[in-house]
């Protein structure tokens, strides 16, 4: 039997969209930011004659990316907590189009409720769990439902769930084709951007699962796991041969693995291999490096870790188990700098224990390690992971979605001493805090004037940042006069 003619689609959001670090891709922040669609580029590589269709980065519209889906005889949709609503209406709008349509829905969100995800619309036919690369191909290639491991299905208006299938291992990684590939064949890579890569860059995934076991963070909980199973070095090398040849243009490479340095041996062999490419690469890392790992790192073309403080408060990390002491964070953060080693540093508002007190702890922690740049998200208790049974079973979860149909991001939390709109409202003090102080500005100033390319881009970020935070006082005050 030929394979099903396959559309792998990351539907149109809302305008602005932002869903946080949970959400599908792509999730807009304070400046301009399009994250690949690397989920489904994997099984999209893996059918023959099968498409990735990026709606929001490539600018489609609903209307546009139905009469586009409208073709094909199965379409594989990545959803998650905050489009999800939008996402149904979107499969809805593609099975009016084409009845004949089969569609799945992938992601977080129906891996945690497959059940209730079928039963929110009749268009969605499957749900594909956790890592869906070959139940999506075997659907594709027509084989029977019910032999198909890790997939949820209806059935003659019966729900039905499979056994869950293996987890992929190391070396079924290495089987899996490349990202990068499929990038080539089907997305533009020039409408990408990450506000701490230098544009254009590519990422893609060296390895999956995290071994950390942060409370808050969806991945490791509900899809990948807590086994970091991993590309051979000698296989990562081979992707990255290849992409100067497919993206002239490109600047930086980004490994998006939830945490690239959890092995630090193998780190430092794929550095050693691809130091001879001349790349430069950034990638996610914990603040507990070693400063020999550091130096070999930076010595092979790494330009920028991105860091997942959370928290200035040495009781919240211990609430959200994260496995990194402040002292160590200070100590990896010094290391990095004596490297020359740039980090994007994270935080998170809103986590339990958090207090007015302990906001302030963290907006003094942020500017204690100086970071070249900071993002700073509201604590999202997505279903599935242990902050959203925490926040539940104690009340806690203020609002329900998580984001309203403008597409803007809500505070979900609040305390019995602090509200959702101060911790909210915090967000935008922890900005002002860290970016408007002298040295920070002094130091942009200096970046601008070192280079006209750098300066258009530093004052072309800020404006969209001032933007950005504009909309969020206009809805905070609108929320507060209603």
């Amino acid at each position: 039997m030929d394979a099903m003619k396959t559309l792998f689609l990351n539907p149109p959001s809302y305008a602005d969209f932002d869903g946080g670090a949970g959400s599908r891709y792509q999730a807009k922040r304070e400046v301009w930011s399009f994250w690949y669609p690397t989920w489904l580029a994997y099984p999209a590589g893996m059918v023959p004659g099968a498409r990735l269709l990026d709606a929001p980065a490539h600018g489609y519209s609903p209307e546009r990316t139905v009469e586009e889906a409208r073709n094909y005889d199965f379409i594989v949709v990545h959803t998650s907590t905050p489009s999800l609503r939008m996402d149904v209406r979107t499969a809805e709008a593609i099975k009016a189009a084409n009845p004949s349509a089969t569609i799945a829905f992938v992601g977080g969100h129906p891996t945690v409720l497959p059940e209730e995800t079928l039963k929110l619309s009749e268009a969605i036919g499957i749900v594909g769990r956790k890592e869906f690369d070959h139940s999506m191909a075997e659907v594709a290639a027509g084989t029977d439902w019910s032999r198909i491991g890790g997939i949820s299905y209806r059935k003659n208006g019966v729900i039905h769930h499979n056994p869950e299938r293996a987890q992929l291992t190391s070396e079924d990684l290495d089987g899996l084709p490349f990202a990068t590939d499929v990038y080539a064949k089907n997305l533009d890579y020039l409408r990408y951007n990450s506000p701490y890569c230098q544009y254009p860059y590519v990422s893609f995934y060296t390895g999956r699962g995290c071994p950390a076991r942060c409370t808050f963070c969806l991945w490791p909980q509900v899809t990948q796991g807590h086994q970091y199973r991993v590309r051979s070095p000698r296989n990562v090398y081979e992707e990255v041969a290849t992409l100067r040849s497919k993206f002239p243009k490109l600047k930086e490479i980004f490994f998006d693995d939830d945490t690239f340095t959890a092995d630090p041996i193998r780190a430092r062999k794929i550095a050693q291999l691809i130091k001879p490419l001349g790349m430069t690469w950034s990638t996610n890392s914990r603040a507990n490096v070693d400063y020999e790992t550091l130096k070999s790192l930076k010595d092979s073309g790494l330009r920028l870790f991105v860091v997942g403080y959370e928290s200035g408060n040495a009781e919240i990390l211990k609430n959200i188990r994260k496995g990194v002491r402040l002292d160590r964070a200070r100590r990896f953060t010094e290391d990095c700098r004596r490297l020359g080693i740039l980090i994007h540093g994270t935080f998170i508002l809103g986590l339990p224990g958090e207090t007015r007190e302990t906001i302030e702890e963290s907006i003094r922690f942020a500017k204690e390690m100086d970071c070249e740049t900071i993002q700073v998200s509201l604590a999202s208790p997505y279903p599935g992971t242990e902050l959203f049974e925490y926040v539940t079973k104690n009340g806690y979860l203020a609002v329900d979605p998580l984001l309203d149909e403008a597409g803007y991001q809500k505070c979900s939390v609040e305390y019995p001493n602090l509200s959702s709109d101060e911790i909210y409202r915090a967000v935008e003090r922890f900005y002002r805090s860290f970016y408007f102080r002298p040295r920070y500005v002094f130091k942009a100033v200096r970046k601008m004037l070192s280079s006209g390319e750098e300066c258009k881009r530093l004052l072309k970020e800020g404006l969209q940042f001032i933007s950005t935070m504009r909309q969020r006082r206009t809805q905070a005050d609108q929320k507060a006069a209603a």
